[in-house]
């Protein structure tokens, strides 16, 4: 489980896909890792198959499918956090980095001091979105701010924005979504 609030970016250092699977390496700069800890990579919960210099990680299919993964490239920036510890405070959302789909940066504007992004979504799930309500972009616990019938809108303060990978991001770029699992919950 994770809290939406990135620790780290750090670039891919290598990726092998084929398929049936993608194996991806991102440049260890987390610090002491274990096989088998489990690190959010732009918010697809991953398990450390190799530590070194850089993180190794392994995809199956259905990852592939669900998230961007895929269309990682050398040197893209990612997202990491670390899973929680009990007791560790929850200061984004409760973020499991089980990917539900994925959103396309339809438009990027400056309002005031944040940048407002506008991301399309399938309209099949937009019954888990409400004004105000949580959701998981890249791995980062955010705040819809409008929310219509095929997308919506979260503000990203400078913080944020300097400290993950959105800075990279640009208009038809294709982001991971997790949708707030109370909203999932409720509606099933």
């Amino acid at each position: 489980m994770f809290t939406g609030i990135i620790q780290k970016t750090s670039k891919v250092a290598n990726i092998k896909s084929n398929k049936n699977r993608m194996l991806l390496e991102v440049i260890n700069n987390l610090g002491k890792i274990k096989l088998g800890e489990s690190i959010s990579v732009n918010g697809v919960c991953s398990t450390v198959k190799g530590s070194n210099k850089n993180i190794s990680f392994e995809y199956m299919p259905e990852t592939l499918k669900l998230s961007n993964m895929s269309l990682l490239k050398k040197n893209d920036l990612v997202n990491l956090e670390r899973s929680m510890k009990f007791g560790d405070r929850l200061d984004g959302h409760i973020v499991l980095g089980h990917i539900d789909t994925t959103g396309k940066i339809i438009s990027i504007k400056r309002e005031g001091n944040s940048n407002v992004f506008e991301i399309k979504i399938d309209k099949k799930f937009r019954k888990f979105l409400v004004y105000k309500g949580s959701i998981a972009l890249e791995g980062i616990s955010l705040t819809t701010t409008k929310v219509s019938t095929s997308s919506f809108v979260v503000k990203i303060l400078p913080y944020t924005l300097k400290n993950t990978n959105l800075k990279s991001k640009q208009k038809g770029d294709t982001v991971n979504l997790e949708f707030d699992i109370l909203a999932k919950y409720v509606s099933r």
